[in-house]
């Protein structure tokens, strides 16, 4: 059968169904960078504008495949769902391709995050439109590739069509498998990137963090906010924008910093960042109390540090000196394992410096910061690694570093596409 691969990026759908069989008739992509190696890849011509196309000089096809833009449902934007001016609409150009072409079978992917966005009233908008205006059935399904013999973990809905119904379709059966991420990864690879002096610098800090904990006791399970060491300032009953300067020159700020003698605008700026806010009730105007899980963290940190006070107040001395507030938290998802941060996967993430165990990857995203550490061997993942995780070993990737996970991180993950396509693909 033909097929369509739109907002193609690296192309995980066309590697996956050309394993199939099938033949990619036109693709469209509206990154330059993406749209030249596409057509390096895969030796045919690239739209870069699927909004400005003439609908009907798009080829005759039977399946539609397309990874539309995430950003707008992301978690990690601003999710402005179908109102995003940039993204939001392109669900409509799908539609609109997919009401005069009339494909047999389509394939859509996105973040997790679609089906419950602005409380689900985005999937009602999406379901309708496939269901009730073009006709189709659909099934849709949360996959993650570490379920089906590659260990990422890794999300994502993914969305099937047919215009012939669904009845012998059968989501892929996760598999067990006895692949590690060493069967992912190269040794001490030529050209990889190595991790810099000041992120190894940090590294040791917390190292030496760990080190301080007495051995009989459990490590936290929740995430370390070093900032809340020391401080005081109300978070409980009302947040400190509705504090009074007084009130709040009595408390302490990050790290335990005294806030009395300051101005107002001093004193806030000697809270943590993400203890600032105004945060205010739209519909009614009243002020908003921080939420549960913010109140658990500052409660668990506050207690943790008082319980070890002699201990890390040394170090902590040098985790306030770091510049970088994401640097200053720390989250240790390895209870139970051993104490050694070189013995596991790191990441540099906003919510802060994450460890991992090393049975599975942590899930590839677009920021460039966040490229997954091999902490044994001091780099970065390299750029062949990530695609072999994202099964899209072989082709030519983009040459900057960010550029190329960014593209990584976007990309569809051909296995999980080809297992479902297998499924779905009847003439």
């Amino acid at each position: 059968m033909t097929f369509i691969d739109l907002f193609a990026g690296l192309g995980g759908f066309h590697i996956a169904l050309s394993k199939l069989g099938h033949d990619c008739v036109f693709a469209s992509e509206k990154k330059e960078n993406l749209a030249k190696l596409y057509e390096k890849n895969f030796n045919m011509s690239v739209n870069r504008d699927i909004t400005k196309i003439d609908i009907s000089e798009i080829p005759s096809f039977d399946i539609l495949c397309a990874g539309f833009p995430c950003q707008p449902f992301s978690k990690a934007g601003e999710q402005l769902g179908l109102d995003d001016k940039k993204n939001g609409n392109l669900f409509d150009k799908l539609v609109e391709i997919l009401d005069f072409h009339k494909p047999k079978y389509f394939i859509l992917e996105n973040v997790r995050n679609l089906k419950t966005h602005d409380n689900l009233n985005t999937w009602s908008y999406i379901k309708d439109k496939l269901e009730k205006t073009l006709k189709y059935k659909i099934d849709d399904k949360i996959l993650s590739p570490h379920n089906y013999g590659i260990p990422q973990h890794r999300e994502r809905i993914f969305i099937i069509g047919s215009s012939q119904g669904l009845e012998y379709f059968n989501w892929p059966k996760s598999v067990k498998s006895n692949k590690t991420i060493f069967d992912f990864l190269d040794e001490n690879p030529t050209g990889a990137t190595k991790l810099e002096k000041e992120k190894i610098y940090v590294i040791n800090l917390w190292q030496e963090f760990i080190n301080k904990i007495p051995k009989g006791e459990k490590l936290p399970g929740f995430p370390i906010w070093s900032m809340e060491f020391g401080a005081t300032y109300p978070f409980e009953n009302e947040i400190p924008f509705r504090t009074s300067s007084v009130a709040l020159g009595k408390c302490k700020g990050a790290f335990g910093v005294p806030l009395i003698g300051m101005t107002r605008k001093e004193k806030f700026a000697h809270l943590p960042k993400y203890s600032r806010t105004n945060q205010i009730d739209k519909t009614t105007g009243k002020p908003i109390q921080f939420p549960n899980w913010k109140k658990n963290y500052i409660r668990n940190n506050r207690a943790f540090y008082e319980k070890y006070k002699k201990e890390l107040e040394p170090i902590v001395k040098k985790i306030k000196e770091i510049g970088i507030s994401s640097w200053q938290k720390f989250e240790w998802n390895v209870q139970g394992g051993e104490r050694d941060l070189s013995k596991y996967i790191i990441q540099f993430r906003g919510s802060g410096i994450r460890v991992k165990k090393i049975d599975f990857f942590p899930s590839l995203v677009t920021v460039s910061t966040q490229i997954p550490i091999i902490g044994w061997e001091n780099r970065y993942i390299s750029p062949k690694e990530g695609a072999r995780i994202q099964s899209l070993n072989g082709i030519s990737l983009p040459q900057n570093l960010g550029s190329c996970f960014g593209a990584l991180g976007n990309a569809v993950n051909a296995q999980l596409v080809k297992l479902i396509a297998k499924e779905l693909l009847v003439k």
